[in-house]
C-alpha cells in the first residue's frame, strides 16, 4: 500500500530529516504531539480505546506483512482498506457524535483528571453488601454494576445521572417498587453512583439456565462486553449473584458478596501497587542517569 511504502520509506531516511529540520518544524512536531496526547486522553475514557489498541496490532501485522514482502496479504489490504475506512466510521458511530457534542460544548479537550478519583473502599462494600441483603429479605429486585478500568460512560448516558456517594439507604431507595429509578440498573464507579435506570446489553449465552429473567441476563451481558463486575439481586427469589467475565455466580449470602467484593478490591489495589512501583523504578533510573 502507499502509506505504507511512505512510511516504511521515512524511517530509512530519518536521518536526513534529522538534518534539515528547522525550529518551524519542532513547533510543529510538538503541537501535534500535543493534539495526539490529547486526543488518546479522550479515547482511553470510550470503548474506542479497546477498536484503537485492534487498530495498533493489524497495523504491524501490516509493517511486518511488507518487510516480508508477502504480496497476497498487501494485496488484499489494499482491496479492503477502502471498506475498512466505511467500516470504522460505522463502529465507531456512537463515539464520534459523542465527541462532536463535546467539541460544541468547548469540553472537546479533557483533562487527565476528568475521571473521579474516588477509589473503591471497604465502606463502599459494606454500603453494597448491606443494601442487598435487606433489598433480598423483601425481595426487590437490583442490578448494580461496579466499574473498574473500562468505563461505562456509553451506559450511563442512557439512563439519569445520580451523582451521589454509595449509602445502602440510597441504593434501597433506588430500586424501591414503584419509583421513577427501580427499573434498569445503577452504575458505580469508585465510591460514587453515577446513573439509574441505565440500560444494559443482554447476553445471548445459551448456557444460562432458562429459569433466569431479563436482569440476570443483562448482568452477564454487561461482563461479557467490559471488565465491570454486576451484583444482581432478584426479584423473584431474592437471592444475590454476581456476574464477572461472563459468569455467573449464584446465591451469595452477605459473607460471601463482601469477599467477592474483597477480592475486587484487593486485584484493583494490586494493580495500583504494581503500577506505582513501575513509575519509581523509571524515577530511580532517571535520577541514576542525572547522578552519572
Amino acid at each position: 500500500m502507499h502509506w505504507l511504502e511512505q512510511a516504511v520509506n521515512y524511517f530509512k531516511s530519518v536521518g536526513i530529516y534529522g538534518t534539515t529540520m528547522s525550529l518551524g518544524d519542532i513547533v510543529e512536531i510538538l503541537i501535534v504531539a500535543f493534539l495526539v496526547y490529547y486526543v488518546l486522553v479522550w479515547m482511553k475514557q470510550t470503548r474506542a480505546w479497546l477498536l484503537l489498541k485492534g487498530l495498533i496490532m493489524i497495523c504491524a501485522f501490516l509493517v511486518v506483512a511488507y518487510l516480508l514482502d508477502m504480496s497476497t496479504i498487501m494485496w488484499m489490504a489494499r482491496n479492503i482498506l477502502g471498506f475498512a475506512v466505511t467500516a470504522l466510521i460505522v463502529v465507531m458511530q456512537p463515539e464520534l457524535r459523542h465527541a462532536l457534542e463535546e467539541l460544541g460544548k468547548k469540553a472537546f479537550l479533557p483533562s487527565v483528571s476528568s475521571r473521579n478519583q474516588d477509589d473503591f473502599s471497604e465502606k463502599t462494600i459494606n454500603e453494597i453488601a448491606k443494601a442487598c441483603v435487606e433489598m433480598g429479605k423483601v425481595k426487590t429486585g437490583a442490578l448494580i454494576v461496579i466499574e473498574q478500568n473500562e468505563t461505562l460512560r456509553d451506559y450511563e448516558r442512557t439512563g439519569i445521572e445520580i451523582d451521589g456517594l454509595v449509602t445502602s439507604q440510597l441504593l434501597i431507595n433506588i430500586f424501591e417498587h414503584n419509583t421513577p429509578l427501580h427499573d434498569g440498573a445503577v452504575i458505580v464507579r469508585g465510591n460514587r453512583v453515577t446513573s439509574a435506570t441505565c440500560y444494559l446489553p443482554l447476553s445471548d449465552n445459551l448456557t444460562l439456565s432458562k429459569e433466569l429473567g431479563t436482569r440476570h441476563r443483562a448482568g452477564v451481558g454487561i461482563s461479557e462486553v467490559t471488565d465491570s463486575l454486576t451484583v444482581i439481586v432478584s426479584e423473584e427469589t431474592g437471592k444475590i449473584s454476581v456476574a464477572y467475565e461472563g459468569e455467573l455466580e449464584r446465591n451469595l449470602d452477605l459473607a460471601g458478596l463482601k469477599s467477592r467484593l474483597m477480592k475486587l478490591l484487593s486485584d484493583n489495589q494490586e494493580e495500583a501497587k504494581s503500577k506505582r512501583k513501575w513509575k519509581g523504578r523509571s524515577k530511580r533510573r532517571h535520577e541514576k542517569k542525572d547522578i552519572a
